[in-house]
């Protein structure tokens, strides 16, 4: 692993969920060592901010901003995105875009996505995926701003997870086969920031979100807002990540 990715590790807050309503646990996580995971499960205030908007219950204030479907028996979800131009405010900010299951009234989730590290002072992006709690594992290969991304986390239900990320733009994938115990109880695509320090950047697009094979509205998922940004409707398995106010 590079020094910089090391310091972006070093640089995350560990994850704690703290969700509430009844409907969700809230399980305690203990610290994590000095090389914490940079990308982990959910994280609200003990009483976030409920609001309504898009016709889709919406929370403030948590680490992950996007949308989150709960129930159980989750077995795949994929999307795409295109990354953004990102300006960094501080070598704190960091944040990704991802997919995954699991993390939301959970401890383990099962993700990629793309990392935008600021760390060096400039935006540096990296392919990963991330079985959480064992630390993210990076890609090698290219990415830059604008590039288009498919993901998806797929599981045959007795522990076996299958994750790829494809660099459309660039023309790369990367397929591998995990094994954990997990509960598939959650499936989402967001944004997350561990550090809780967002970059700039004006829209990030999530397309063809699908749960279990169908439409992700269908799941009638929770909108989250994390940091400065907030979400637009879902529709059809879309919406966009849009500076707060900027998408009401």
């Amino acid at each position: 692993m590079s020094s910089l990715r090391t310091r972006s590790l070093r640089a995350a807050v560990a994850a704690l969920l703290t969700v509430s309503g009844a409907a969700l646990a809230t399980p305690a996580f203990a610290a994590a060592p000095s090389a914490a995971p940079a990308f982990g499960p959910a994280h609200h205030g003990s009483h976030p901010g409920l609001h309504y908007g898009h016709g889709a219950r919406r929370y403030d204030g948590g680490v992950w901003g996007g949308y989150v479907a709960q129930g159980s028996n989750f077995n795949s979800v994929s999307g795409s995105w295109t990354m953004p131009q990102v300006t960094c405010n501080t070598s704190n900010d960091l944040f990704a875009p991802w997919v995954g299951i699991d993390g939301y009234g959970s401890q383990t989730v099962e993700q990629t996505g793309v990392q935008v590290d600021c760390s060096s002072g400039s935006p540096v992006l990296s392919g990963w995926y991330e079985m959480y709690p064992a630390p993210p594992q990076y890609f090698s290969d290219p990415v830059n701003a604008g590039d288009s991304f498919n993901a998806s986390v797929t599981t045959d239900g007795s522990g076996n997870y299958t994750l790829t990320l494809t660099d459309t733009t660039l023309g790369w994938t990367e397929n591998t086969t995990q094994n954990l115990g997990a509960q598939n109880v959650s499936a989402e695509a967001v944004i997350e920031s561990p550090s809780q320090s967002y970059p700039s950047f004006n829209e990030l697009d999530f397309s063809n979100v699908t749960v279990n094979g169908q439409v992700f509205d269908s799941f009638q998922p929770q909108a989250i807002d994390s940091g400065q940004y907030t979400e637009t409707a879902l529709q059809n398995g879309s919406f966009a990540i849009v500076p707060a106010g900027g998408g009401n």
